[in-house]
């Protein structure tokens, strides 16, 4: 098994913000209906942008959710409802986003099914606790149609958030968290490999996330796995350092251009930021 680690620094993230602001996107979309041509209207009246029910009922499981593909000018105007029903009838529909639960008290679950460079993916989220998040759980698997074995893989993930506040709420002189509360696992028939985030608090209030990836190979193609991995360390161990780093500038930029607000100011920026997301202003 090769093993690679890299730690980043970012900017700590305010639990108490982001609970408040999960809580309200849940509370709003909780008080959505269903508009004209299968829109996803606000309470206020307002069209989500970008979210259209195509079969099912509104917050129902199994509704399907995405976007009317455009119709051909020699097919000639056709009812958005129309276009809604085909696009929600088919099974490869691009990007289609089934509702699986809906229990904003308990949990919400989607699944995502998408068509990309001749691989079918799909994406599984589960969201615990939605009104103060305590864990989230990714669920991964494609394959190409008659690619063969080889061109299968399947993944799950799981962000512990309650331990994930445990560990950033110790001192910054403690040990770090025995257990990682982010990790995932990959698996393809040739090799599989593993991930952990273990965060830790930093004298200056911010967060060092330490991140290792372990990968070997399955059944005989073990030590052929290993040669493999010896001499592709130097490429492996740099792509993680660049994809960490990349990262957590991300995260870092992102949160250097929030200005958090609380209670009806916060719920009317989601608001604002889900029916215009281009011209929503920072949170």
């Amino acid at each position: 098994m090769a093993r690679f680690a890299h730690t980043v620094t970012v900017a700590a993230l305010d639990r108490g913000w982001f609970e408040e602001a999960a809580g309200a996107l849940v509370d709003l979309l909780d008080a959505s209906r269903e508009g004209p041509g299968g829109s996803v209207v606000l309470a206020d009246g307002r069209p989500v942008e970008g979210l259209r029910l195509l079969k099912g009922r509104h917050l129902r499981p199994g509704a399907r959710y995405g976007e009317v593909p455009a119709v051909p000018e020699e097919a000639g105007e056709v009812p958005v409802e129309h276009a809604a029903a085909e696009a929600g009838d088919s099974p490869d529909a691009p990007q289609a986003v089934v509702l699986r639960t809906w229990r904003p008290s308990h949990s919400v679950e989607v699944e995502s099914l998408v068509e990309e460079d001749g691989m079918s993916l799909k994406v599984g989220l589960r969201l615990s606790e939605p009104h103060r998040p305590r864990a989230v759980e990714l669920s991964l698997s494609g394959h190409k149609p008659g690619g063969g074995s080889l061109y299968r893989f399947s993944g799950r993930g799981k962000a512990d958030l309650a331990a994930w506040w445990a560990a950033v709420d110790r001192l910054p002189s403690a040990p770090p968290a025995a257990r990682a509360p982010v990790s995932g696992r990959a698996v393809h028939r040739l090799a599989e490999a593993r991930l952990t985030l273990t965060p830790r608090p930093a004298e200056d209030g911010s967060w060092r996330i330490t991140v290792v990836l372990s990968m070997r190979g399955r059944w005989l193609l073990r030590p052929v796995g290993a040669v493999v991995l010896f001499f592709a360390r130097g490429p492996v161990e740099r792509g993680l350092r660049e994809a960490a780093e990349s990262a957590a500038g991300e995260w870092n930029t992102a949160l250097a251009e929030l200005t958090p607000s609380h209670g009806e100011a916060l719920r009317a920026e989601i608001a604002d930021a889900l029916v215009n997301p281009d011209g929503a202003t920072p949170l």
